[in-house]
């Protein structure tokens, strides 16, 4: 089988380096050879708003899938729908924060309130409706805190709307969250569902820093399971999903979701039975879906803006580092490492020390 990918970023080169032990063959389409996709497999350089690279992507592979949310819906109706997988239409919600809230609210999935806001005066309204202090967001294109502005005061507001106000936007209030979790899982073709544990992720400048698994909290388990196994079913999905919630008091509040492969899924590569990535494959090609139990407790580190010294780490018993390919640049996801321990204090406690020893490091953040 040959799938191609659009995007070939580390998510579609993690996707073919669990796809190659299956047997399956990949080819990406993207901008550049330079990708950490395009250095592991054969690429189709072009936009991917380009429907003749579309095209011919398509020629080559039985079944397209995606690395990143921010492609175009429009230019993907040269491709037969039944083809690209996860389906177009959990895509496009996606894409527009507007939509994808509205989606939670028909579900009945707990949000912060929000409302649109397409003009000044729109804000006036919103900050004077759900008040202060809350985010001004875009609804298109905003990823790892772009995009986004908090609000405050009536100054605030002002310096949001000249920052971001040329574009369709959302106001939604701040939320004093307790923690921010997320539940990864996957629906086969076939109609199989596969739920991977709670994960806490912690964020720092809008970027994931670390995250922890299993998030042992049952209820709230349950819930987000609940959540996420209504939006499966909703778009008759194929593929792995990401929903991000808010914890506030005992209660999910859904931020965001994402139909792909995920950051804060990185830990289930070596830290359960089957990774996001293998599972991801499993469900678009209708194969049965791995076991998404954890093989212990589970931590994983992003490198961000530059690798840490490499041999000092692999002398860590039992870390597993990720390096993809990517040049160092500041606020950039370049690698990731992960560890598994059989109690979660065993976790923590090496965690704190690994980020401790990232944050004296110079050019790396954690």
């Amino acid at each position: 089988m040959n799938i191609g990918i659009i995007g070939a970023g580390q998510l579609g080169r993690m996707l073919a380096l669990a796809g190659y032990p299956l047997g399956l063959k990949f080819r990406f389409l993207d901008r550049s050879a330079d990708t950490p996709g395009g250095q592991i497999a054969p690429l189709v350089a072009g936009e991917f708003e380009d429907r003749a690279r579309l095209r011919e992507l398509d020629t080559t592979v039985d079944v397209i899938t995606f690395d990143w949310e921010n492609i175009s819906v429009a230019a993907l109706d040269v491709i037969p729908a039944n083809r690209i997988r996860p389906p177009a239409p959990a895509l496009a919600t996606s894409q527009d924060r507007l939509l994808e809230k509205q989606l939670f609210r028909e579900l009945r999935i707990p949000t912060p309130p929000f409302t649109a806001v397409d003009s000044r005066a729109d804000l006036q309204h919103a900050v004077q409706r759900i008040g202060l202090p809350g985010v001004l967001k875009s609804r298109r294109f905003g990823y790892d805190g772009k995009g986004q502005a908090v609000v405050r005061s009536a100054a605030d507001a002002d310096a949001a709307w000249a920052q971001l106000g040329s574009q369709p936007l959302l106001y939604e209030s701040f939320v004093n969250f307790t923690a921010e979790v997320s539940i990864i899982g996957a629906r086969s073709t076939r109609g199989e569902i596969a739920l991977y544990p709670l994960s806490a992720n912690t964020h720092s400048g809008g970027i994931l820093r670390h995250t922890i698994a299993p998030f042992t909290r049952p209820a709230l388990a349950r819930l987000a399971q609940r959540y996420l196994r209504a939006i499966l079913r909703r778009f008759e999905y194929a593929g792995i999903l990401t929903v991000e919630f808010f914890v506030v008091g005992g209660r999910l509040l859904a931020n965001e979701m994402a139909p792909r492969v995920h950051n804060s899924g990185h830990w289930t590569i070596e830290g359960a039975h089957t990774s996001q990535f293998e599972n991801h494959l499993r469900a678009i090609l209708g194969w049965p879906l791995g076991s998404t139990a954890p093989r212990g407790h589970a931590a994983m580190i992003n490198f961000i803006g530059a690798l840490p010294e490499r041999e000092r780490w692999l002398r860590e018993p039992g870390l597993h580092f990720h390096d993809y390919g990517k040049a160092a640049r500041p606020n950039r996801k370049v690698g990731h490492c992960t560890l598994v321990e059989p109690s979660a204090s065993q976790r923590d406690l090496r965690l704190r020390r690994l980020l401790n020893r990232l944050g004296s490091q110079p050019g790396t953040t954690g």
